[in-house]
């Protein structure tokens, strides 16, 4: 019997699955670069000035760019930049930064102060093809241009890894401030590329990303689905991303289960709001006002017309059953429905790191 481990939350958890009824195990690959190269891409940095490195996301890559930064400043006796962070993830970073390093709180209403260096690593995003520094901002500080950035989507349904129009609505909020970036793209086994510059320019790491993430693989009938990073799965709203990702690989009337803690709730204001009744499906679609995570229950619904989603994760089940998902407890009562419901021959394909492929 294969032993799988998969992401769960801030640990793995195993899935026991027959040899007979695992059809592949899905992660992304690509040439990853070496420390000596990830240090050469930091050298656009001017150090000499008092750089304040304000962390969008948590992860190994950005944890990893940061201790290279680290060693930069040591090696040539510069001041350690001030970090920044939300909240949310303040703790676990300060964790995997070196002994008596500070981490503040970022509550900076605006851009402007032209010391500021946004990092993080790139994902794929069903509105805007890939979540980048640049669409991070626009989400948190540009709540007007989400409105016209949401009336330009592609269509009803996710476009992850894709090249679209409404791209540019982040890109023009970003060029109105004189700020820097670090821009990551990784997989689970390093890191692929890194792009210092604004973040309208940053954004050119998302070719290497989606070389390095794009799998064909046809149609199948039912995915278990790990989103591989605790960073990408510590809300419903997050780990649906790597729903996006894989959902031309599931087919008609199948079923595709997401392995997703979820921590942080469902993270998504519009989602909120339609479990509690305060808001319908039908406004999804022209809004007077763009509300936080109106695309994911826009995908979701569309989604689910298709093939069946399910979930394991911490979420009340109270909460599913009206976003219509399969809750279940553990991944071995989801691999347990899946024999009962499909049969005892039904092969399953086990995606390992969701957030970070692309399957066609």
């Amino acid at each position: 019997m294969p032993e799988i481990w998969l992401n769960y939350g801030p640990t793995d958890v195993v899935l026991d699955i027959q040899a007979e009824n695992l059809g592949q195990q899905l992660a992304a690959e690509g040439k990853t670069l070496a420390d000596t190269e990830i240090s050469s891409r930091l050298d656009p940095l001017d150090l000499t000035k008092p750089l304040e490195i304000v962390v969008l996301n948590n992860s190994k890559a950005v944890q990893k760019t940061l201790l290279a930064l680290f060693a930069k400043c040591e090696q040539k006796s510069f001041r350690i930049p001030r970090i920044f962070a939300e909240k949310k993830i303040m703790d676990a970073l300060k964790n995997s930064l070196p002994e008596g390093s500070s981490i503040l709180e970022f509550e900076k209403p605006e851009l402007s102060n032209s010391n500021l260096v946004f990092i993080g690593e790139m994902e794929f995003d069903g509105l805007f093809g890939f979540e980048s520094i640049a669409t991070r901002l626009l989400r948190k500080f540009g709540a007007e241009e989400m409105l016209l950035a949401y009336e330009k989507r592609k269509g009803e349904l996710p476009a992850p890894g894709q090249d679209v129009e409404n791209v540019s609505v982040a890109k023009q909020f970003v060029d109105k401030f004189e700020i820097f970036a670090i821009e990551i793209a990784s997989n689970s086994n390093g890191i692929v590329d890194l792009a210092i510059g604004h973040p309208s320019s940053t954004m050119s790491v998302s070719k290497p990303f989606v070389e390095s993430a794009t799998k064909e693989i046809g149609k199948h009938r039912t995915l278990i689905i790990s989103t591989g990073k605790e960073s990408s799965n510590d809300s419903l709203d997050k780990s649906l991303s790597a729903l996006w990702n894989c959902s031309e690989a599931v087919r008609n009337e199948g079923l595709a289960v997401l392995l997703a803690e979820c921590t942080h709730g469902i993270g998504s204001s519009a989602i909120q709001y339609y479990i509690e009744g305060q808001m319908s499906l039908d406004r999804l679609k022209k809004p007077a006002k763009y509300i936080n995570g109106m695309e994911t229950l826009l995908f979701l619904t569309e989604l689910q017309k298709k093939f069946q989603v399910g979930i394991v994760s911490i979420l009340p089940e109270f909460y599913l059953k009206k976003l219509n998902i399969l809750s279940f407890s553990g991944v071995a009562q989801a691999m347990n429905h899946i024999l009962k419901v499909q049969g005892a021959r039904q092969k399953v394909v086990v995606v390992s790191d969701g957030a970070r492929l692309l399957l066609r």
